[in-house]
């Protein structure tokens, strides 16, 4: 590394007529010296091919039969827990999902029963409003958790036009708009629509 370094050096700080005295190609002849004769070969899968070293091998010798692709590796799932706790964790595949749709559900129903008795959002749910929320809470809870149970993810089964993305994404617009249905009317004293 130093030879090589001082010969770099002395190339450039030399003055010309000094270089041209230099035989530079001997200095890397020293450091790109080749030692040993180096080969390559190559090894089929299966058994070698055994060749006699003091053989030089020619590219018209018999070439090896040629033995079928083994199949790929079955692609292997991730596991998914079923545990009750890991599907109801924070970060869980459950709550997000199930409030996204028990909000979808409640976004449409209050703006339905808006536009069809003009009641807003506090009047529905006193008039008789609670139990509709808790039987559908309870009735979207248990079809959300069946498949996540059973191993089953949305993301697996996402395709199209509706994928679980965009349930996730109507679900969190749905609760955004469904509190700001709730604030506004709060707010201005009467119905939105």
């Amino acid at each position: 590394m130093a030879t090589a370094s001082f010969n770099m050096q002395s190339v450039f700080a030399a003055p010309s007529g000094v270089l041209k005295s230099r035989n530079i190609r001997n200095t890397n002849q020293l450091f790109f010296k080749r030692i040993a004769p180096v080969g390559v070969r190559c090894m089929a899968q299966g058994d070698p091919i055994k060749e006699d070293p003091s053989v030089p091998s020619t590219s018209t010798s018999a070439a090896p039969p040629q033995m079928p692709p083994s199949p790929p590796p079955p692609v292997s799932k991730p596991k998914v827990s079923t545990k009750f706790g890991d599907l109801l964790a924070f970060s869980g595949p459950a709550p997000e999902r199930i409030n996204g749709r028990l909000a979808m559900v409640g976004f449409v129903a209050a703006i339905a029963v808006e536009l069809s008795k003009g009641e807003n959002v506090f009047a529905q749910i006193s008039d008789g409003g609670v139990g509709w929320f808790l039987g559908t809470t309870a009735l979207l809870t248990l079809a959300s958790m069946v498949p996540l149970f059973k191993g089953i993810r949305a993301e697996s089964k996402s395709k199209g036009f509706m994928t679980s993305d965009a349930e996730l994404w109507n679900g969190r617009f749905a609760m955004l708009g469904l509190v700001a249905l709730a604030f506004t009317e709060y707010v201005t004293g009467g119905t939105l629509v």
